[in-house]
């Protein structure tokens, strides 16, 4: 099968104990790797008696190759197999995140003024001026990650428990990336009346709402109910955060080929929530040929779509020229394919069909539309949303920064204008002269990815004045910013 080697997403632990003799290490190890494991570390836990205990971290393909790891070890004469772990279920054994205290309270000083009866005053304060909420709580820096779990990664309608660890994952990453405190929220109803109104009733205690995993087309009536009944700002990040990201590698990606995006012609694949909002944010850029297809092909006027307005929204201000056609069909000429649907779902033969100096992001996980070595020779550009190929499409280098942003001049909503300006600031982390084909979007471990995209989302918020407050460029604020 086309696809990347053992990785160390799906890697496991195996506890050996085997007799401490010549040639038994070698056995393991050859083992393993007739497998098809990559041995990444060798561990001495005990000896004694004359035996030997060894922990061997293996990285593999999938769960499948780990069984198949795991059988060829225990194959291995007069050796017993102790133990299995998987260091990915041990690094979320207890949750990812927890609370922490920013004072001490180790006085009866310290709680009189933390606690009752010094926060009396406190509360009676934003009572009388309820803008002090601000300054006087952590709802200046705290965002609710909010989710039903129906639509969770490439897993589908698990439910809200199940969904809990991505939402963790999310909050610990606002908090490494971005400095921003966000909690988890998940909800036990797909229900949208009671989604709308459960977010707007917890609400008061945060500063902004990051919708994750809400399935579509629901997730655009909530988000859009919640945007215009709230007064902070409400972001689903499944749409804008793909959104974002994916227009920065465009910006940088057109820079290398000299192609301005009003001369493209980009076919997109997966007309869902981020393929809708990834459509909406090139256009707003500039693009004005998309061409968008979803299960019964390509979205133009000529098709029905019932109650889903999202869709018919899509057909009326898309696909200029009303192609009623296959994929196939459309990638002849097309200079970019944006891909969010589906593994393997277009050919090198329909690629090689693009234009000269081709540009293709596949960005279905784990499997995407077409792996980087099938990719034919017109094609200049290439990127996944996987970790082990170059130009990986990920949402952590928008929401972290974009929710500082937000917050530091305290927005009441996420408008177009910031969502292109944090595009530009992810792009623009890489200098011109440092652009390449495997190189056109930054680390998420850059800290300067969440620096300058909350500089720009501030001075847009401020532009396009939905800004409470007024940051300038080199306020305390952002000197003070500095990442770990």
């Amino acid at each position: 099968m086309t696809g990347p080697g053992p990785g160390v997403a799906y890697s496991l632990t195996v506890r050996c104990e085997y007799p401490n003799q010549p040639g038994m290490l070698g056995r393991i190890t050859s083992a393993i790797g007739e497998a098809g494991g990559d041995v990444s570390a060798v561990d001495v836990v005990s000896t004694s008696g004359g035996k030997m205990v060894r922990d061997f971290t293996v990285n593999t393909s999938g769960i499948d190759h780990g069984q198949i790891v795991i059988d060829h070890v225990k194959a291995v004469p007069d050796l017993t197999l102790r133990a299995v772990s998987d260091p990915t279920f041990l690094l979320h054994l207890g949750g990812k995140i927890e609370m922490r205290p920013k004072t001490p309270v180790t006085t009866r000083d310290e709680m009189s003024k933390a606690y009752t009866p010094g926060v009396g005053r406190v509360c009676m304060r934003i009572h009388e001026d309820p803008e002090a909420v601000w300054s006087l709580t952590a709802k200046a820096h705290t965002v609710a990650v909010v989710t039903d779990g129906s639509a969770v990664l490439g897993l589908g309608d698990i439910g809200p428990e199940a969904a809990l660890p991505v939402m963790e994952g999310k909050a610990l990453l606002f908090k490494e990336f971005g400095g921003v405190d966000a909690w988890p929220v998940a909800l036990d109803t797909t229900d949208p009346d009671q989604v709308v109104e459960i977010v707007k009733a917890i609400a008061p205690g945060f500063g902004g709402i990051n919708l994750e995993d809400i399935s579509a087309p629901r997730c655009f009536e909530i988000e859009e109910r919640l945007r215009n009944e709230l007064d902070i700002p409400v972001f689903h990040d499944d749409q804008h955060g793909t959104a974002v990201v994916v227009l920065a590698g465009l910006i940088n990606a057109l820079k290398i080929v000299g192609k301005r995006p009003e001369d493209l012609k980009v076919v997109l694949l997966g007309v869902g929530a981020g393929g809708t909002a990834c459509a909406k944010i090139m256009m707003n850029y500039g693009v004005k040929n998309v061409i968008g297809f979803d299960r019964q092909g390509a979205l133009c006027r000529n098709r029905e779509y019932g109650s889903n307005v999202m869709k018919r929204w899509f057909a009326d201000n898309t696909n200029p020229d009303n192609l009623d056609c296959g994929a196939a069909e459309s990638l002849e000429g097309a200079d970019f394919l944006l891909g969010l649907a589906g593994p393997g779902l277009v050919t090198p033969e329909q690629v090689s069909a693009m234009s000269d100096d081709a540009i293709v992001f596949a960005l279905s996980n784990p499997d995407p539309e077409i792996w980087p070595e099938e990719i034919p020779s017109n094609v200049r550009i290439m990127a996944t949303g996987r970790t082990d190929y170059p130009n990986q499409i990920n949402n952590s280098l928008c929401f972290p920064g974009l929710f500082k942003g937000v917050l530091d001049v305290r927005a009441r909503e996420i408008n177009d204008e910031m969502k292109v300006a944090a595009a530009s600031a992810i792009a623009d982390v890489i200098p011109q002269r440092h652009l390449s084909e495997d190189f056109i979007i930054p680390s998420v471990f850059d800290r300067a990815v969440a620096r300058n995209v909350a500089r720009g989302v501030a001075k847009a918020a401020q532009d396009t004045g939905v800004a409470r407050r007024r940051v300038r460029r080199g306020d305390q604020m952002y000197a003070a910013f500095r990442m770990r």
